[in-house]
């Protein structure tokens, strides 16, 4: 396997885990007062979930729109086999003796159809706008402005997201629906600065994947010259 498809592997992989991981701790929510002039009050699941956008434009950009959207596809049927497994242990009856009992199994895996269905709405609709936002910057920039694409694409992106999910689940009933307005708002731009904070993260990871492939390009040219003097040698009289 080369690094180049050991790169991809790794990112979908990742993706696919931090798309599970928001849907199996999402009923947590939780206040961070990281800003003096203002508290966040969101999901736990929502704190790492901006990675999953700078995720798939790492792919958009040394993969093509094609792996990118195959990428969040993969991680969707992942999110199914999970959902599918989970439903079928809440069905299952608690011994006696178990710390966890049916109730408070169900209580915290029960909803997971739910928010896993609105999740894998907004996950499907927001990332598609993301990829193909994130690819038309970059032709329109001409590949220039690497801040500009990711932060242009995602800022959009996580506002159908945020708004998809969060609606979703107040209309089952999941969240309160007198706090839909505020849940978006903080929710979106605790997102919002989130993705800003993490931009010195995807240069570096841009500069990490370059380092990677670019080291295996040079390695593949110099075993190429290596072989082509090898057989000059071998057909000189």
């Amino acid at each position: 396997m080369t690094n180049r498809e050991k790169v991809y592997t790794g990112l979908c992989i990742l993706f696919s885990v931090l798309l599970v991981l928001g849907n199996l701790i999402y009923q947590k929510f939780v206040v961070l007062p990281i800003l003096p002039f203002h508290t966040f009050e969101l999901s736990v699941g929502a704190i790492l979930y901006p990675l999953t956008f700078l995720l798939t434009d790492l792919i958009a950009e040394f993969y093509g729109k094609e792996k990118a959207g195959f990428c969040v596809r993969f991680a969707i049927a992942i999110n199914i086999a999970v959902a599918v497994i989970i439903s079928g242990m809440d069905m299952l009856p608690a011994t006696s003796w178990s710390k966890i009992d049916d109730g408070t199994f169900h209580k915290m895996f029960g909803h997971y159809s739910v928010a896993f269905t609105g999740s894998m709405i907004a996950c499907y609709l927001s990332q598609k706008v993301d990829i193909s936002l994130y690819l038309w910057i970059r032709r329109l920039t001409r590949g220039k402005w690497l801040w500009l694409r990711n932060n242009g694409s995602t800022s959009v992106s996580l506002l159908i997201d945020t708004s998809v999910v969060i609606s979703f689940l107040t209309l089952f009933g999941v969240l309160p629906a007198d706090r839909l307005g505020l849940l978006i708002l903080n929710s979106y731009s605790f997102k919002l600065f989130f993705m800003v904070c993490s931009t010195p993260l995807f240069y570096l990871c841009i500069y990490l994947i370059r380092f990677l492939i670019g080291q295996e390009n040079d390695s593949s040219q110099k075993e190429e010259k290596e072989g082509k003097s090898e057989k000059r040698i071998e057909s000189y009289p």
